[in-house]
């Protein structure tokens, strides 16, 4: 469900949906989000100070809230 949620509000933000990638890794007590865009949009994913990462993080964490596990979304470049 989260991996479907990021790869949604990643492509409502970029100018190249098509090269959203979106890999999870599960961990014990964490899964890993790993978010990959074309370099070009990398900005508009992160947002100004961060703040529309910040965003993202806080709608994962809510979302994560049912299953007790901690979910981390990295942003590659």
């Amino acid at each position: 469900m989260e991996k479907e949620l990021v790869a949604y509000i990643a492509k409502s933000l970029v100018d190249n949906p098509d090269s959203v990638e979106v890999t999870l890794i599960e961990g014990e007590k964490s899964t890993i989000l790993e978010l990959k865009v074309d370099p070009n949009d990398v900005g508009k994913v992160i947002g100004k100070h961060g703040r529309i990462a910040k965003a993202v993080r806080t709608i994962l964490n809510a979302a994560a809230t049912k299953t007790g596990k901690r979910i981390l979304l990295e942003i590659l470049d």
